[in-house]
């Protein structure tokens, strides 16, 4: 396993804390997904029943420990400071290195914990792993422009708008326009 996998210790804030996911989170993951699956949808592109099993999931996280020791992605859970409750998850996907180092950003939380200001924590503790530990330069993230919540998230974290994309990504089987918006490492 690569060093920058194994820094991740420190990656808490007051309320909460990010760590990588492994397939040991499986059964958490499910109950999460389950629980969220109306909420998310509203967000996520179209996802079959398959996805919300137990063995799906430990595929999935299995494949994502994999994609991060080659530097692909970085699955992080987005846990509770106390009681260890995986409420959301926050990702760094599609990295690109050599003359470009940017990764996307991509985030979820649990419905009842929305408005407490904790995907802004997560995401500026990855933003900060992004940078300090993985080196790049740039990250990118797209979000609808009706979800003013997320909008607000990425701005107290630092994002800037940089433009539309239209037609961007399916969601609910409808292809929706995105609000691109990025951050660039303040230290290049």
């Amino acid at each position: 396993m690569n060093q920058s996998i194994e820094a991740n210790a420190n990656l808490s804030s007051q309320n909460i804390y990010i760590r990588l996911l492994t397939v040991d989170d499986a059964e958490a993951m499910v109950n999460l997904q389950l629980e969220n699956r109306e909420f998310f949808s509203q967000f996520a592109m179209e996802r079959n029943d398959d996805f919300y099993t137990l063995e799906n999931q430990q595929k999935r996280l299995q494949m994502l420990v994999e994609n991060a020791k080659q530097d692909l992605d970085y699955y992080f859970g987005i846990f509770t400071t106390g009681d260890d409750e995986l409420i959301g998850t926050v990702n760094l996907f599609a990295v690109m290195r050599g003359s470009i180092q940017s990764a996307w950003l991509g985030y979820f939380l649990d419905e009842k914990h929305n408005g407490k200001g904790y995907t802004t924590e997560a995401v500026r503790l990855i933003v900060k792993y992004a940078f300090d530990e993985l080196k790049l330069h740039r990250v990118e993230a797209g979000v609808m422009p009706h979800n003013i919540g997320s909008i607000r998230v990425l701005e107290k974290a630092g994002f800037e708008k940089e433009g539309l994309a239209r037609k961007n990504v399916k969601i609910n089987g409808k292809w929706e326009d995105h609000q691109q918006m990025a951050i660039v490492n303040p230290a290049d």
